[in-house]
């Protein structure tokens, strides 16, 4: 058997060990899980928590180039660093694109050209020139989504007849109303309000002329392409853009009897939702929109509510070297209570010092305070948890589900307060179920489809419907706390999750790329409430073997959103291999030669360090438009993977604790 490779250093995966070299075998996987656990220990916080990077692409460098000019505090040393950032990633095409491995994108490449515009970068310039010719070729300036135009217009670069009407009047539209600011998802929510108030006022931000942009458009005398007609006449396309052609009739009116009331009750509303969190809805666009709206309401940078809001979004910043590159938001709730089922699978005991600090630092960020979820949940009283050190308005049912799995096995010495805790987490969870028997991520019943047609709704993602991952993994967390298939909860969940397979077996993953994500969630889940022998989990797991390649991997491109027939096909990586081996262990035998070849591929995959290489993006926030890397997603799902197929291969029921001295690990100091 081949001895590990060097750091960075590829290597050649051997077969599925033969029945003779089973001793040898086993303890080359247990030192591989123990390596995997080690890592994952050493890169924990002081204060208890994980925090890997989470990574995006190009747009959120381009649009911080912007944001610094708009704040006047474009210090030349920093947008010279991240115009680095976003050069270096442009494809030998001339553009940029949104992951990896992927096509040119129309959005991101007219972000980047405007941003490095902006740097001072001449539009003669060879890469600048090749830019623009792919702009073109991919339809121009006319047809980008409304965002981009959107902060074109704000600066004077393009006219606002080219962006999509967001009246402030929403804000007074009642919430029994079939549309009201409450049907939009809670990101939406967030970035659109502080939108409002900039449209109506229309702040005199005009940049140097050489941030006009005309040379984008592929047809200057067709510039508001993007809101042409539908060819169905009777559609709701074009029922909302009519309405946005008269409600631009409207803003040129003089008198609007109800405008000013709407501002401030948006003003009012951005004002509450900045508090309790570490910035508007503690995501990119949102801060970024949320201080341009209160610098537009006469609170300049240097304001103390505007400094704060700067000061919170320039943690997203990460210097490197000659370059800046920016996350998107901070994950440290998920990142760690997925960190602590791997290290618990994995056989850390459940009273070690790594893990009772991780669950005293989650403890204390239970979400015990009102939220936007009560507008359609009145009834239920608080008890979730956010994805960011502090988002009180938002805690989402995933990581709700998730921290509750991490939770329920640690050893905590006051067992009152974690029951009291888990308690309330799980009512929290059950009154979030939908109507149709699934979970969406933040809100109830936020399904209102129609809603995706408005002009504004172009980054797929207005609405937060029941989604099959979100749905697994509450049934998992409920099925590992005991609860039986036959709740009315859990029936009304496999319901929705039957209804919401595809034809081949598998499940579409929306948080997670993709299908292998969805149909491993979907197979764990309903592991635990013992239904995985039934036809259509038999079916996924056929699935899982027909996209599983010669060598043992899984991998899965981001293309698949767009493209079907790429559904379970892309370059292998750790954390999608380990998904796939987390499904095939929940719907089959630990002696099926899939799952042997899985983990053979893990265990020879992993680096002298303990972890595992993994450059391509597994995760998704809006599929199509933009998608992420969680840094530790490489890490944790290979030790959980692992260590679960080594417990159900001994036929260990729940895990085996393995040798983990306490205190034998130092724990580093937080950001």
């Amino acid at each position: 058997m081949a001895s590990f490779a060097r750091m960075g250093e590829e290597v050649s995966v051997a077969p599925a060990p033969l029945p003779w070299q089973e001793q040898e075998w086993a303890a080359r996987l247990e030192k591989t899980i123990e390596r995997g656990a080690n890592h994952l220990l050493s890169l924990q916080a002081e204060q208890g928590y994980w925090q890997g990077e989470l990574e995006a692409d190009t747009t959120l460098e381009s649009d911080y180039i912007y944001y610094l000019h708009v704040l006047g505090k474009a210090d030349p040393e920093r947008i010279a660093k991240l115009a680095n950032y976003v050069r270096r990633r442009q494809l030998a095409d001339g553009g940029w694109s949104i992951y990896p491995g992927g096509p040119s994108e129309l959005n991101a490449t007219c972000k980047a050209y405007f941003a490095l515009k902006l740097a001072g970068d001449s539009t003669d310039a060879r890469h600048m020139a090749q830019a623009r010719e792919t702009i073109h070729r991919l339809g121009g300036l006319e047809h980008t989504n409304s965002y981009v135009r959107f902060y074109l217009a704000l600066v004077g670069a393009v006219g606002w007849d080219l962006v999509p009407s967001i009246p402030p009047e929403l804000m007074l539209l009642p919430q029994w109303f079939y549309f009201n600011i409450y049907e939009m998802s809670s990101w939406t929510r967030g970035i659109v309000i502080p939108m409002a108030i900039l449209s109506t006022l229309r702040p005199d931000w005009r940049l140097p002329m050489r941030s006009r942009v005309d040379e984008l458009f592929k047809d200057p005398t067709r510039k508001t392409a993007a809101f042409d007609w539908s060819k169905q006449l009777l559609s709701w396309k074009n029922v909302f853009l009519a309405l946005d052609r008269g409600l631009k009739l409207y803003e040129k009116l003089p008198w609007k009897p109800l405008r000013q009331r709407a501002l401030r009750e948006a003003k009012s509303w951005m004002l509450n939702h900045i508090e309790r969190t570490e910035g508007l809805a503690a995501i990119y666009p949102a801060m970024m929109n949320s201080i341009f709206a209160l610098m537009a309401l006469g609170h300049g940078p240097d304001d103390a509510l505007t400094w704060r809001e700067i000061q919170e979004f320039s943690r997203f910043e990460i210097e490197e070297g000659d370059t800046i590159r920016m996350q998107p938001c901070v994950s440290p709730v998920w990142d760690t209570c997925i960190a602590m089922v791997a290290l618990e699978e994995a056989g850390l005991p459940a009273d070690h010092p790594a893990l009772v600090k991780a669950a005293d630092w989650m403890l204390s960020k239970q979400v015990l305070g009102p939220g936007d979820w009560q507008v359609k949940n009145k009834d239920a009283e608080p008890g979730g948890w956010a994805f960011e050190f502090r988002n009180d308005f938002y805690p989402d049912v995933d990581d709700t589900a998730f921290v509750l799995m991490a939770l329920q096995r640690v050893k905590y010495a006051d067992a009152k307060r974690m029951e009291g805790a888990i308690r309330r987490g799980i009512q929290w969870l059950l009154s979030m179920q939908n109507r149709d028997g699934g979970w969406g991520a933040f809100d109830r019943d936020n399904d209102h489809e129609f809603l995706c047609n408005i002009p504004f709704a172009d980054h797929n993602a207005m609405i937060d419907p029941s989604t099959a991952d979100v749905t697994a993994r509450v049934v998992e967390c409920l099925g590992r706390f005991g609860w039986p298939a036959d709740h009315p909860a859990i029936q009304r969940a496999v319901k929705f999750l039957l209804k919401d397979q595809s034809g081949d077996g598998s499940w579409f993953g929306r948080w997670g790329v993709n299908y292998i994500y969805g149909t491993s969630g979907v197979l764990r889940a309903l592991e635990t409430v013992s239904l995985t022998v039934r036809d259509y989990c038999q079916r996924a797991v056929v699935w899982l073997r027909t996209v599983q390649k010669a060598d043992g991997s899984f991998g899965e491109s981001l293309a698949s959103y767009e493209t079907p027939s790429t559904k379970g096909q892309g370059p292998s990586t750790a954390s999608q291999t380990a998904w796939g081996l987390i499904g095939l262990l929940a719907g089959t035998d630990a002696s099926d030669p899939a799952i042997g070849k899985a983990v053979s591929y893990l265990v020879h995959k992993q680096r002298e360090d303990g972890s595992w290489s993994e450059p391509d993006f597994t995760g998704t926030g809006f599929p199509g438009v933009f998608y992420l890397k969680y840094h530790l997603y490489r890490n944790s799902f290979p030790v959980y993977a692992l260590a679960r197929y080594s417990n159900q291969s001994r036929g260990a029921h729940e895990y085996v604790a393995r040798k983990f001295q306490p205190g034998e690990f130092r724990l580093r100091s937080g950001s």
